[in-house]
């Protein structure tokens, strides 16, 4: 997946928002002003993504290409390697299981909000 398909996908998501809010290099998604993915848009080495503890260090055991988190909290993000062997599919199902996560955090009015877009 490269860096336009990722963000046409994440954009694709209901509610979804793009910005740079750290720096000129690190672009952003947000669900309701809460990040679910980031990437270096200049590299497009790693692509973070949010998942409950358990899940985040089970991907790390499984895919070689799954990192603790860089920049992040290690606990809750985890980096994938964009040059690997995992497929765009499993790629996006991976993003909306961090879109999914962070939308389950958001107030049950939002959520509902989100459902019935």
């Amino acid at each position: 997946m490269n860096i336009e398909e990722l963000r046409n996908f994440c954009l694709s998501l209901k509610g979804v928002e793009e910005s740079m809010p750290f720096d000129d290099k690190t672009l952003v998604f947000f669900i309701k002003g809460k990040m679910f993915c980031a990437t270096n848009i200049n590299t497009y080495e790693f692509v973070n993504l949010k998942y409950e503890p358990d899940k985040a260090i089970q991907l790390r055991e499984q895919y070689e290409e799954v990192i603790e988190g860089y920049y992040m909290n290690k606990k809750h993000w985890n980096s994938i390697k964009t040059k690997g062997k995992i497929t765009d599919k499993q790629f996006k199902e991976w993003i909306k299981d961090s879109y999914d996560l962070v939308v389950s955090g958001l107030p049950k009015k939002i959520q509902k909000e989100l459902n019935d877009e």
